[in-house]
């Protein structure tokens, strides 16, 4: 099991690292703008300092709590309830308040982990482009993508197949099932276009052509 811990506080940062190594592998991290949220599913729990210089770790929870789908636990040395109320209306999981001994920061990890039992794969991320599997929602930078329910359909089908070629007929009865009647050619050839038409507001296109086979998830700007 992974854990990434994001404080500015170097000592602290061996402190927690030592306490939990022995169970886990820890991986710190001073400055939270170096983190690269497209690996941040490598880990199982964040350790997320409240007060950082750079970006704040609220900050950070408010940018990118939509593309995480593991625990946070946030770090604080303020007032407790000022930033439970703050920190859960932007999805942390939990608080643990400084100065705290190693005994509650070992049973807070503990207990988070154990009781952590959703799929590495409710969201899948690509670059800025989210999907929430439960909500259905496809978003971009943490904005949701405008999507009928057959574009979602298709868009979650390439994305969480990414790099295999899908033709226009598989896709068509993934979406429809094989007892749907109509021109499955014209049909998805119009969704997709419908769809890049939606994210091209955003600068960016999630679909690629393969002349001749169908089309596979490939994002690039436009």
């Amino acid at each position: 099991m992974k854990i990434l811990v994001i404080d500015d506080d170097i000592d602290l940062l061996k402190l927690i690292s030592n306490s939990l190594k022995k169970d886990y592998e820890v991986t710190t991290e001073i400055d939270a703008e170096k983190i690269d949220i497209n690996k941040i599913e490598d880990y199982d729990l964040i350790l997320l300092d409240v007060m950082m210089p750079k970006i704040s770790g609220f900050d950070f929870l408010r940018q990118n709590r939509g593309l995480i789908d593991i625990p946070i636990l946030l770090l604080t040395a303020r007032d407790f309830e000022e930033d439970k109320i703050e920190g859960f209306a932007i999805g942390a999981d939990d608080y643990i308040t400084k100065p705290f001994s190693i005994g509650e920061l070992r049973a807070r990890v503990d207990a988070h982990i154990r009781r952590e039992k959703r799929e590495k794969h409710r969201c899948l991320v690509d670059q800025k482009i989210s999907c929430d599997l439960l909500s259905m929602i496809f978003y971009f930078d943490n904005v949701p993508v405008n999507l009928t329910s057959s574009e979602y359909k298709i868009c979650e089908l390439l994305l969480k197949n990414k790099g295999q070629v899908f033709s226009k007929e598989k896709i068509y009865t993934s979406v429809y099932g094989y007892d749907a009647l109509g021109d499955s050619k014209t049909s998805i050839t119009e969704r997709i276009k419908k769809i890049r038409n939606k994210f091209e507001e955003y600068g960016i296109s999630p679909i690629e052509t393969v002349w001749g086979v169908g089309y596979k998830w490939g994002t690039k700007k436009v």
